[in-house]
């Protein structure tokens, strides 16, 4: 015998108990104690409704039947001694049975709308359940691609300075290089291992950058050692950087070392970017508890449609880049809990934005 079963039962009886009861006392009240008499009646409506509200209307039903049955015979002694007594009790029994079975059917409708709602949320559950099987699914495949995408990347990446090295360590093996090219072979090699040791230095620094030590940092002090370390760069020979950092600038939590080489990788770039006898500005203002820093060229910009492309590792439009200082600089910025953009500007050139909240939320 299943539970639901044993506990409907259990009501059943429970609910008959009550009824007997009922009926019984109202035998060992005299029909002449009328008071008396229709307090136990109105105790009626107690089964009647317990059957409605734990059974269904048919229980009500029943129970009142049965009500009617247990007492009809005292009802019909009462009839003898008082006609308008027994004649209220018809009457209230038969409301009572009536209201019954409407709450009966109240309950009824309530218990189905539970069930479908029960049955609802457990489809709602397994879906859902799906759908994030799916999505997990998904972005193990996405990660997979992302990888096996940067994986081909870098092997191309290395694939040039690896062919030079083997080149010039083939010729020398031969033995027959002159002094000249004895040199210019060795050359070759400790620049190609010096770029292939960068390249490699950098895709590290892509795959597992460390993680930011915040402490409150003055921006302008930060833009000011940036400008001056970009200054002894011959590149910044004919290309002056121009800062405007307005007075008052609070100080902001962030990885001072990090940020200084995000800038410092964005104002290079600009400066590489820009014409001669041309100007950079880094310029930084404070928007809605946020820090943003801009740097400016005047140099030719990027392909439209490009402008998110240039974050993405090993992309890079210049003949010597290896496609990955922006990619760094955008993982340093989200690890801070900012946002690094560029656009094309209307005039020419690009500007690049790091915007920076002002304090780092605490996690537990």
């Amino acid at each position: 015998m299943s539970e639901i079963t044993r506990s409907k039962e259990f009501r059943m009886a429970a609910i008959g108990i009550v009824v007997i009861v009922i009926s019984g006392l109202m035998w060992v009240v005299p029909p002449a104690e009328v008071e008396v008499e229709n307090s136990l009646h109105h105790l009626n409506f107690i089964p009647i409704l317990l059957s409605a509200v734990l059974l269904s209307w048919g229980g009500a039903a029943l129970t009142t039947l049965a009500t009617a049955i247990a007492q009809s015979p005292y009802i019909l002694i009462s009839q003898r001694v008082s006609p308008e007594n027994a004649l209220d009790q018809v009457v209230e029994l038969s409301i009572f049975g009536v209201a019954g079975v409407f709450a009966g059917f109240l309950s009824d409708r309530e218990r189905r709308q539970k069930v479908e709602l029960e049955s609802a949320s457990a489809e709602l559950q397994r879906v859902y359940g799906e759908l994030q099987a799916n999505v997990d699914q998904l972005r193990r495949s996405e990660r997979l691609y992302a990888a096996g995408q940067l994986a081909a990347s870098l092997a191309h990446e290395i694939r040039n300075p690896l062919e030079g090295i083997s080149g010039a360590a083939s010729l020398l093996r031969r033995g027959k290089v002159s002094g000249e090219n004895f040199r210019d072979c060795l050359d070759i090699i400790e620049l190609e291992s010096q770029r292939l040791n960068k390249l490699l230095t950098g895709f590290l620094e892509f795959a597992r950058p460390r993680a930011p030590r915040f402490q409150p940092a003055d921006i302008g002090l930060l833009i000011d050692s940036v400008r001056l370390l970009v200054a002894q760069s011959p590149l910044a020979r004919s290309t002056p950087v121009a800062a405007v950092v307005p007075e008052g600038m609070s100080e902001v939590e962030c990885d001072p070392e990090q940020l200084k080489q995000v800038l410092l990788n964005l104002v290079l770039n600009a400066v590489e970017a820009s014409p001669p006898n041309s100007e950079v500005t880094i310029a930084a203002d404070r928007v809605d508890g946020h820090v943003r820093i801009s740097v400016t060229d005047k140099g030719a910009g990027v392909t439209p449609g490009d402008e998110d492309k240039i974050f993405e590792p090993f992309f890079t439009t210049r003949e010597k880049g290896s496609g990955l200082g922006l990619a760094i600089a955008s993982n340093i910025v989200r690890q801070h809990g900012g946002n690094l953009a560029a656009e094309n500007n209307p005039a020419g050139g690009m500007t690049f934005r790091v915007e920076l909240p002002v304090h780092q939320e605490v996690t537990q």
